[in-house]
């Protein structure tokens, strides 16, 4: 089941076997790392005249080529998961290469090693007005650890704001259901016959649960916070149900309201006449009787269902801010100035000169 709404395709809505939304990094069976892939096989209905495709749809078209219409080539993975905050090992006897991916995120962080050491500090100062919320003057780990979350999440506000110029039609600054439904689906529900076969005001409806989810004040216009827990209900703690939800009616293929074994393992793998299993269905079989039926009943509920797919991880982010605030900490207080945070911006943010002297700056400092 794909979570996110508009810049891929519709595929993610309707209850076909293997419908997911897969948070990775890197295509790899069982990596916890996060990157969506949708489903392949099935049309983007907001590709019509005066509607913007967007670049994500390739991950559309590039999953439909490498698995097509037979058996899955891999593992597929439902669990959401944090992604790790970089790709570099943690060491900071080595770099703070880590420590500039996660605090601004990988592609930031880039930008930063261009800059001369002046530019670096300026802009990090800059930085730490937007992550002090409250304005005291002080940033706690709190504070740090919401930042760090929106800078590795950079992209899903990114797609945000893409998707809000095409919905919010009358640029009101809301974006209504009425709004979303006919950008999304005008054309297509024109059509009482689609060529391609799919039911899409099954799909619509199941947008319009979730809208209606999202919009917490229920005046049916989702305000751009209501609008990305709408599209990324996976981040937002109030709209867990509903992933709990859509991923079992997805799976549940006799409708009983529960998983069971065959249904678990049917929208993994497709057997397709082959008479053994790869090793890996016979875990997951072993896994769903030793730790997702919990009761030992056979099947899955609701609540077995999302200690599945949303178990409980360790905070990387806020392990990084406590890091972060450790190091920085000049007068222990728990808390950082901007001119704490400053005066260590070697470790905060890079620049030319941790570049091309960090040899000399280790050498320094340790």
């Amino acid at each position: 089941m794909c979570f996110q709404r508009g810049s891929c395709c519709k595929s993610h809505h309707n209850s076909e076997p293997g419908v997911e939304f897969q948070l990775r990094s890197v295509p790899v069976p069982g990596d916890p790392a996060a990157l969506p892939r949708a489903h392949p096989g099935h049309p983007c209905p907001r590709a019509g005249p005066g509607r913007m495709l967007f670049p994500r749809l390739l991950l559309c078209l590039l999953a439909w080529a490498l698995c097509g219409s037979g058996k899955p080539t891999e593992r597929k993975e439902r669990v959401v998961r944090e992604a790790p905050l970089s790709a570099r090992e943690h060491d900071d006897a080595q770099s703070f290469d880590y420590d500039h991916d996660a605090f601004l995120g990988a592609e930031e962080a880039k930008s930063f090693d261009q800059l001369t050491p002046e530019e670096s500090k300026e802009r990090l100062g800059k930085i730490v007005g937007k992550i002090d919320e409250d304005g005291d003057g002080f940033v706690t780990v709190e504070e740090l650890k919401a930042w760090i979350k929106f800078a590795q999440k950079r992209w899903i506000y990114e797609d945000v704001e893409r998707q809000w110029k095409g919905h919010d039609l009358n640029e009101d600054g809301l974006v209504s259901w009425e709004e979303y439904k006919n950008a999304t689906y005008g054309y297509i529900l024109d059509d009482p016959d689609p060529d391609d076969g799919f039911n899409y005001k099954q799909m619509m409806v199941r947008d319009e649960r979730r809208f209606k989810m999202a919009d917490k004040d229920g005046d049916l216009a989702a305000t751009k916070e209501e609008f990305t827990a709408f599209l990324h209900p996976e981040e937002y703690d109030y709209m867990k149900d509903i992933v709990v939800q859509e991923t079992m009616e997805d799976i549940d293929k006799n409708g009983d309201g529960f998983i069971d074994l065959e249904e678990y393992i049917g929208d993994m793998y497709s057997q397709d006449g082959d008479a053994d299993e790869p090793e890996w269905v016979k875990t997951e079989r072993e896994q769903f009787v030793e730790f997702r039926d919990k009761n030992r009943d056979g099947k899955m509920d609701k609540e077995e269902t999302k200690d599945w797919i949303l178990p409980s991880d360790y905070d990387h982010a806020e392990a990084e801010a406590r890091h972060l605030v450790y190091e920085s900490d000049q007068d222990k207080d728990g808390k950082l100035t901007r001119e704490e945070i400053v005066d260590k911006s070697d470790l905060f943010v890079g620049s030319q000169a941790t570049d091309f002297g960090e040899a000399l700056v280790r050498h320094d400092e340790f």
